[in-house]
């Protein structure tokens, strides 16, 4: 089997984490994001892991301002797809939220990569805005494929199966 690159978005709570979970079930997962390295950054500044409006939005803020400083979430995505390309896994799931560095990722990575969109439209619908860039702008791309997370909770292995198989065709 060739390998294959998602990146994976969606805003906060949709279920992106668990479509890489049951991915998992049926081929050899890596599972990154974007916001890894800026994590350590922001618990040195005293985020204590909780991700509440007020601390998604200082994530965002603080991915952005280590964007511009150095590049860190770009260069931490290339290293893990290296990574990738170099182990047996089979797919790398990067969860990027910014629409330009989803498209910069994918230009970087080449045609290997499509783009993924979580949405669970009631829970959106239902909780509104998060009241950042990051999450609020997920709907600011053409992806390439839209999975909605709607389902009973039993059945998502199987339709996480179909719909990765049909990306992947």
């Amino acid at each position: 089997m060739d390998q294959h690159v998602f990146v994976i978005n969606g805003s906060g709570g949709v279920g992106k984490d668990t479509v890489c979970e049951c991915a998992g079930r049926f081929w050899r997962v890596r599972n990154i994001s974007s916001i890894t390295p800026i994590l350590s950054v922001a618990r040195a500044a005293g985020w204590d892991g909780e991700k509440t409006p007020a601390a998604r939005r200082f994530l965002s803020e603080l991915k952005e301002s280590c964007t511009a400083f150095n590049d860190l979430p770009f260069r931490y995505c290339m290293e893990q797809y290296e990574q990738f390309r170099q182990g047996d896994e089979q797919v790398l799931f990067v969860h990027i939220r910014e629409p330009e560095a989803i498209a910069r990722f994918r230009a970087a990575v080449g045609d290997c990569c499509k783009t993924i969109l979580v949405r669970r439209p009631a829970l959106e619908q239902a909780r509104g805005p998060l009241g950042n860039r990051s999450d609020d702008g997920v709907a600011d791309y053409a992806y390439d494929g839209v999975f909605i997370n709607d389902g009973p909770l039993d059945d998502m292995p199987d339709r996480v199966r179909r719909f990765f198989e049909d990306m992947m065709a």
